[in-house]
């Protein structure tokens, strides 16, 4: 995800995702499709609840749990040139609600989403300038946003030695509840053989950050899911998602 040798993309400009969007016309999910990860949303995530869809750009995520029956999604991106063609795409549509939103800086009331959810948007900060400054910004208006009991479930490609540092940074440490998932990327050689574990499994993080002997980090067949859960209803969350603490 670079523009040139060691020059990072400008993935958190507005100027770069408008020129984008402008060319880019069709809609595109990254890296998994809802039918991939509808299991873990299902899980975690109550269709009655609302949700807070993180740079959401022309993907169909968000139509497709409609069609699952979630009924209140507010979707933002930085590009208004997006955000306009969405409203325009999904005007018959009053479960998807359009805003352009800085995720850096949310307009939004602190507690007022039952789930966040991230499919590439603090990827995205990652590439781009000020990296760690953006991230900690992000997962702080993240956190403010969520309701006690309310689950941010990251999609990215970084393994846990890269993103749980930051999962578990200063500000937010002793807030979340973290639980890990691993899925196959969609096509690869590891979701063609399929796996004896199902997705809804969460997998043991050890303490060094690795994932036991059976996972390589490096893996580039593989993504992960960061299931964090805002303390508050601990017991009552954890309890109806069947995992022991």
């Amino acid at each position: 995800m670079t523009k040139g040798k060691g020059v990072p993309q400008a993935y958190g400009d507005e100027t770069y995702w408008d020129n984008r969007y402008l060319q880019d016309v069709g809609s595109f999910d990254w890296y998994q499709r809802y039918a991939g990860l509808a299991p873990l949303i299902n899980m975690y995530c109550p269709k009655t609840g609302k949700v807070l869809m993180v740079g959401c750009g022309n993907a169909v995520i968000s139509e497709d749990m409609v069609h699952d029956g979630y009924e209140n999604i507010l979707n933002i991106d930085i590009s208004q040139v997006v955000i306009d063609a969405m409203i325009e795409k999904y005007k018959d549509m009053p479960q998807l609600q359009y805003q352009r939103m800085d995720v850096r800086s949310l307009s939004c009331a602190a507690g007022e989403f039952d789930t966040v959810l991230d499919k590439g948007m603090l990827d995205s900060l990652m590439c781009g300038a000020s990296a760690p400054t953006s991230a900690a910004g992000m997962l702080k208006e993240v956190f403010r946003v969520l309701k006690p009991g309310g689950v941010y479930m990251l999609i990215t490609y970084g393994d846990p030695r890269v993103r749980v540092p930051h999962l578990k940074s200063e500000e937010v440490a002793a807030a979340w509840e973290i639980r890990l998932h691993v899925i196959p990327r969609p096509g690869s050689r590891r979701a063609n053989e399929g796996s004896s574990r199902p997705i809804t499994e969460p997998i043991p993080l050890g303490e060094d950050m690795t994932l036991g002997p059976t996972f390589n980090l490096e893996d580039p067949d593989l993504h992960y899911v960061y299931v964090c859960v805002k303390k508050g209803e601990k017991e009552t969350k954890m309890q109806s998602f069947g995992v022991k603490n």
